[in-house]
Order: C-alpha cells, then structure tokens, then sequence
C-alpha cells in the first residue's frame, strides 16, 4: 500500500503514516473529507486528489468536485423545498436533502417562530453529516447566536466548483480584499458548492458573480486585473 504525503497527488488506498504518528503522541487529529480512519486505525485515502495538512493537525484531499458531500461543521447554502410540521426541508445539493428544525434559529420559540418560507436561500452549518444518519442544519452557532446564518434575502445565488469556494476562501488569496476595493458588496459562500452574493444594483450583482465564477482559472497575479475590470465595467453603469 502507498504511503501518501502533504503536497502529493494521491488515490484511494493511500496510507497517510503521518497522521497516525501525530495521533499515537496523543495529539488531536481532525480528518476532512477525502479520509476515513479504518478498523486498524490507520487513514486511509478514499478521494483522488492533492492531500492537504492545516496548522496543527488537520488533514484532508484537495479534489475537484461539483458532488457535495456533507461534512459535518461546514458552512452551506441551501434552498428550502417543503415544510413540513416544525421541519423544513432544505436541498443543499447533497444526494438527500437536509433537515432544518424552527428551533435552530436564534431566540425562536413555539410563539416566537422564524419566518421561513419554501424557496427561501439559507445559510447554515451542518449540525449531523453521517452516512447513516439524515443531514440536519442549524443556523446559530455555539453560543446560540445567529453569527450570520439564517435566511438570506434577495441577491443572487449560483453554484461553481467546490474547488472555486476552497479558492476564494483561502487566507493566502487576495480576491475578495481586491474586489471589495471597487464596490461594495455582500457574499456567503458554501462548502457545498453555493455562493450568494448582493451588490448595490441587480448589475453590480450579475457582474461580482461573473467575476467570481473567473476566479477559478486566475493566477494570484491576475486577480488584481480582474478586479479593475469588473470595477471599471461597473462603472460604466452609474
């Protein structure tokens, strides 16, 4: 079996020694997708793609992917397509749609009730993400708190790789600090392949998603050209 390392193309199979080690000093080792530990307590690679390490001990396969495999913890935007009793049910582009209780939203109660209505756009974070088990949402965060979450209204959203959110999320890329220079704008982006952003108008709107959907195929040295193009055609129209 092959020993997989950070940086390098692996496949299903690989072995990542490095994360047992670090475990074995009893140390905690977070595992993200593309990873499952097996009987033997060895990681085993189950994704094709790039294994990735984060400061201090989390590993996962960088792949290029427009599935969504939930993954408890992570950020989605999801459509609510039926309510049903005190569940909503919300399509987050997984293979089954997500649960989402009335109560899992700041300060409701059973007089106190979220106005959610089928179509809405929400932003929520995985609360259960198992193979075996319905994927459930909540929209507060550890504290109870809205932090963001909830429903989001009007904008526009579309969906783009995975990759392209991974991509734009990164600390290390400067396109979001560039674009906010040239206009003013409101954006929430999913781990399932959804980003929803609102400008000032419907065309400044259409323009900033056009402009995100590019990011994907743009060096780090391209993205402050596109940024003074999609301010610049902006512009245009005030």
């Amino acid at each position: 079996m092959m020993i997989a390392n950070v940086g390098s193309p692996v496949l299903p199979g690989f072995r990542v020694e490095e994360a047992v080690e670090i475990a074995k000093t009893n140390k905690k080792v977070v595992l993200g997708p593309g990873l499952r530990q097996d009987k033997d307590d060895m990681v085993i690679v189950c994704k094709s793609g790039v294994l990735r390490k984060k400061h201090p001990n989390t590993f996962w396969v960088d792949c290029y992917q427009k599935r969504y495999v939930p993954n408890r913890g992570e950020i989605v935007i999801g459509i609510v397509v039926q309510k049903a009793g005190d569940i909503f049910r919300v399509d987050i582009g997984a293979s089954e749609s997500a649960s989402l209780s009335y109560m899992a939203f700041e300060g409701a109660t059973k007089k106190n009730r979220p106005d959610v209505n089928v179509g809405d756009v929400i932003c929520a974070r995985l609360l259960i993400a198992n193979r075996d088990l319905e994927p459930e949402l909540i929209c507060v965060d550890s504290h109870g708190k809205k932090a963001k979450l909830g429903v989001l209204h009007e904008g526009l959203v579309f969906n783009c790789g995975i990759n392209l959110v991974r991509k734009i999320l990164n600390p290390k890329c400067a396109f979001l600090d560039l674009l906010a220079k040239e206009m003013s704008f409101e954006m929430a982006a999913g781990m399932n392949g959804r980003i929803w952003i609102k400008g000032k108008t419907v065309k400044q709107t259409i323009a900033l998603g056009n402009a995100i959907l590019a990011v994907e195929f743009k060096s780090n040295d391209e993205l402050k050209d596109l940024c003074d193009d999609i301010g610049s055609y902006v512009a245009g129209f005030s």
